[in-house]
C-alpha cells in the first residue's frame, strides 16, 4: 500500500472528513487530491484540477498570461529538441535558463550563459526533469542577470473572493533553495505591493481558487515576472502571518468547511516586519545532509519569537527526508528590530549532537548587504564562494 492509500484507509476508519496536507509530500499532488474528492472528504486546499494546472510549468505559464499576470519571456510550450532550443537562446539572448515543466525546488534548472553551453543545459535539465518527476518536457526562459524573488501570498474562498496577502522576499538562496525570507520586501514600495497584489488576487478569483496560494516572481528594475504559482502553505507562510496578524491555517480550514474568509482586503494592513530563518542539519561548508541525535536542545523565546519545530532532547533526525529541522521566525516593529530580534535568538538556540546552519545565519547578519536589504537571488552564492576562498 502506497502512502496515499494508507492515509484514506485511516480517514475511512476514524470517520475523518477532511485532510490537511501541510506543505509536504501530497500537497501538490493532483492525483492524491482527486482521490480524496472521490471519497467524499475534504481536502483542505484547492481543487485537484487547479493543482494540475499549476503543476505544469508551461500551462501555469500560459493560464497565469491569460488572466493578466506578467510573465517572463520565453518558449510558447515545450521545447522539442535541442536544434529548437538553439534557435530559441538566439531569439531570446544569452543567457537562459531551461527548466522542466515539471519541476520544483530548483531540480530540472539549467543555466545557458551561451550558445556552447546550451547543449549541456538542455540535455541536463530533460534527465533531471525525467529522473525527478517523470517527465523529461522543458521549456525555456530569458535569463535575467540580478532579480529578486518575490512571492505574493493570495488566498480564495473557491467562489470567486480573493484577497492578497503582500510580498514576501525570498532572495536569499542557494542552489534555488531558499534560505531566508521576509516580509514585507525591503525593495517593494507600497505602491508596487498593492498594484502586483491586485494583479494577483484578480487572477485567483476568476478561477475560484480556494484556499491558500502563492504566485512567485522575478522582480527586476521595477518589473515583475511569474515564475510559478504554488497551490498550497508555504514553508515561510509565518512571516505573512506575522505581519498581518492572520492565522492562514485556520482560514484554510474555514474555507474547506464552506465558510466565508474572515477578512476582506481592507481588513489586512501590514504591521512592522517579520524575518524566518530555514534551520536546517547540514555541516558547513559544503552544506552536506547531518542526521543524528539531537543531545540538547532549547528554543529561544520572547517577545516576537516564534519557533517552528519538532525537535527535543534525544530526538534521532533521520537520513531519508529533507534537511530542515526547525524555522526561527522573528517579528518587530521595523526591520531594524526585527534583525536584531533574530540575532539575539540565534544566540539563544541550542541544538547539540548535529551540525546545523545556524553559523550561517550569524555571520550573515554581519553583512552591510542583508543589514540594508541591497541584495539579489544571486547574492548568496557569490558570498559563499567569496568566503570558502578565503
Amino acid at each position: 500500500m502506497c502512502s496515499s492509500d494508507l492515509i484514506l484507509a485511516a480517514c475511512e476508519i476514524t470517520g475523518a472528513q477532511a485532510i490537511h496536507p501541510g506543505y509536504g509530500f501530497l500537497s501538490e499532488n493532483a492525483q492524491f487530491v482527486q482521490a480524496v474528492e472521490d471519497h467524499g472528504i475534504t481536502f483542505i486546499g484547492p481543487t485537484a484540477e487547479h493543482i494540475r494546472v499549476m503543476g505544469d510549468k508551461i500551462t501555469a505559464k500560459e493560464t497565469m498570461k491569460a488572466l493578466g499576470v506578467p510573465c517572463v519571456p520565453g518558449s510558447k510550450g515545450g521545447v522539442p529538441d535541442l536544434a529548437t532550443a538553439q534557435r530559441l537562446g538566439e531569439e531570446l539572448g544569452y543567457p537562459v535558463i531551461v527548466k522542466a515543466t515539471a519541476g520544483g525546488g530548483g531540480r530540472g534548472m539549467k543555466l545557458a550563459r551561451n550558445a556552447g553551453e546550451m547543449e549541456s543545459a538542455f540535455l541536463t535539465a530533460r534527465s533531471e526533469g525525467k529522473a525527478a518527476f517523470g517527465n523529461d518536457e522543458v521549456y525555456i526562459e530569458k535569463y535575467l542577470t540580478t532579480p529578486r524573488h518575490i512571492e505574493i501570498q493570495v488566498f480564495g474562498d473557491g467562489k470567486g473572493g480573493a484577497v492578497h496577502l503582500g510580498e514576501r522576499d525570498c532572495s536569499l538562496q542557494r542552489r534555488h533553495q531558499k534560505v531566508l525570507e521576509e516580509a514585507p520586501g525591503p525593495a517593494i514600495s507600497a505602491e508596487e505591493r498593492a498594484r502586483i497584489g491586485a494583479i494577483c488576487a484578480d487572477a485567483v478569483a476568476k478561477i475560484n481558487y480556494a484556499g491558500a496560494g502563492t504566485i512567485e516572481f522575478l522582480y527586476e528594475n521595477g518589473e515583475f515576472y511569474f515564475i510559478e504559482m504554488n497551490t498550497r502553505l508555504q514553508v515561510e507562510h509565518p512571516v505573512t502571518e506575522a505581519v498581518f496578524g492572520v492565522d492562514l491555517v485556520r482560514e484554510q480550514i474555514r474555507v474547506a468547511a464552506g465558510l466565508p474568509m474572515s477578512f476582506t482586503q481592507e481588513d489586512l494592513q501590514i504591521n512592522g516586519h517579520a524575518i524566518e530563518v530555514r534551520i536546517n542539519a547540514e555541516r558547513l561548508p559544503n552544506f552536506s545532509p547531518c542526521p543524528g541525535r539531537i543531545t540538547q536542545y532549547h528554543a529561544p523565546g520572547g517577545l516576537g519569537v516564534r519557533m517552528d519545530s519538532a525537535l527535543y532532547d534525544g530526538y534521532v533526525i533521520p537520513p531519508y527526508y529533507d534537511s530542515l529541522i526547525a524555522k526561527l521566525i522573528v517579528h518587530g516593529r521595523d526591520r531594524t528590530e526585527a534583525l536584531a530580534r533574530l540575532d539575539r535568538a540565534l544566540g539563544e538556540l541550542i541544538v547539540d549532537g548535529v551540525d546545523t546552519t545556524v553559523p550561517l545565519f550569524r555571520a550573515l547578519l554581519g553583512e552591510p548587504a542583508v543589514q540594508t536589504g541591497d541584495y539579489n537571488i544571486h547574492w548568496l552564492e557569490h558570498w559563499l564562494e567569496t568566503q570558502m576562498a578565503v
